[in-house]
């Protein structure tokens, strides 16, 4: 990429983001947009007429810094309601301008430059430059895709997680490792962490005196009966993790941007004093909102991931008829294939051409790695779509492909 002039060194090599890039693709062709992590449709009724409702109701200037009483009240209740942890709202709930904001202002707070940030690669791209912002150093440990899929070889389906070398994770803890970033359910490989990795990271941890911040966004997308487990309820580590989540995957409305950090009362009060230098505060409106959504039935909660479930195998049986190896996720929604039975092997170059060749966006995994040529050959898709919206893509997909 090239320099730009006037940025800080810090951030030379973060340009637009590709989901900036791929959208205005799908935009400037005219083809379905199974890129970008949004869904097509709003959440529940009940969701977006409490937002109405407080606009009317004139909640419309600055709510408190760390976010509205009542919204911090029903994210402790579903801490403790979904996974057992028991969190005081005053001291240990912070509202934030969605998930991105409160894994920034979580960096910028409790690292020094020069610091060590590890993260599972691929990450999430904010996540780099969270860390270059923070003005330390992201150390990789590399999730492997499933043996299955490593050449056109093997199978056009898997339902094999992506792993990590248990050894490069502990050669990757040093003196100068500050944090580890978590991310599960995982974007983009749809990765669940298990107990027992949950487990070692937790024993690296304690043992190095590292401090933890997970991304759980996808918390309530885990599929085929699995089961989302925190970092946080391992031994050691309650008093040096920071929990991130939002509303915007749960709830389908991910442009109100609303998210929340909890942990223990020293490490919120440190990320809430970066915190209210960036937004200060957000979403007004929003925040009584999500708090409503919070606070739905268990119903909803399992009817949205049922939803999402039968939409991945949707979407996995056009890919696999297209041609692609199809990694099945165990989460999130987004699935990770493989071009190379296509007999392609850039997934950069897939990507640009896709959109005029069968009329659909898809984002190159390898923009998420560290080293691009790790994910090279990986091409990732959107399911949180309308179905027809999926059987038209996949069509598309398997016309322009298998001719």
């Amino acid at each position: 990429m090239a320099r730009l002039p006037h940025l800080s060194s810090r951030l030379q090599g973060f340009g637009t983001t590709i989901f900036a890039e791929m959208s205005a693709l799908a935009v400037q062709t005219g083809a379905l947009n199974l890129g970008q992590g949004f869904p097509d449709s709003d959440g529940p009724v009940e969701v977006s007429e409490a937002a109405v409702e407080a606009i009317r109701g004139g909640q419309n200037q600055y709510p408190p810094g760390p976010g509205i009483a009542s919204l911090r009240e029903a994210v402790a209740e579903h801490q403790q309601r979904f996974w057992g942890m028991t969190l005081d709202p005053e001291t240990e709930v912070l509202i934030t301008a969605g998930a991105t904001e409160a894994l920034a202002a979580a960096l910028l707070a409790l690292c020094e430059t020069g610091d060590e940030v590890i993260a599972f690669d691929p990450t999430y791209d904010s996540y780099a430059a969270g860390v270059a912002m923070a003005g330390a150093r992201l150390r990789g440990v590399l999730l492997r895709p499933p043996a299955a899929t490593a050449s056109d070889a093997g199978s056009r389906i898997t339902s094999e997680p992506f792993s990590f070398d248990p050894d490069e994770l502990r050669r990757a803890f040093n003196p100068k490792t500050r944090l580890i970033l978590v991310n599960t359910p995982h974007n983009p490989t749809g990765k669940v962490f298990t107990e027992a990795e949950l487990d070692l990271i937790a024993e690296l941890c304690v043992e190095h005196d590292v401090l933890a911040v997970t991304d759980e966004v996808y918390e309530h997308l885990v599929f085929d009966g699995r089961r989302h487990r925190l970092l946080a309820q391992r031994p050691g580590m309650a008093e040096r993790t920071i929990t991130v989540s939002s509303g915007g995957k749960t709830f389908s409305f991910t442009g109100w941007k609303v998210g929340w950090a909890v942990g223990p009362a020293p490490l919120v009060a440190a990320v809430r004093t970066a915190k209210q230098f960036l937004t200060y505060v957000n979403g007004a409106p929003f925040q009584p909102a999500i708090a409503a959504g919070l606070r739905l039935g268990d119903d909803y909660f399992e009817r949205f991931r049922a939803d999402l479930e039968a939409k991945r195998d949707l979407l996995t049986r056009q890919l696999a008829k297209a041609g692609f190896a199809v990694m099945v996720p165990e989460g999130t929604y987004f699935i990770t294939t493989d071009i190379r039975p296509l007999g392609f092997d850039d997934g950069i170059e897939f990507c640009l051409q896709l959109p005029e060749r069968a009329g659909v966006v898809a984002v190159p995994s390898a923009v998420f790695y560290q080293d691009q040529r790790d994910g090279l050959p990986l091409v990732r898709f959107c399911f949180a779509k309308a179905d027809d919206f999926l059987l038209d893509a996949g069509q598309r997909l398997i016309d322009a492909l298998t001719r």
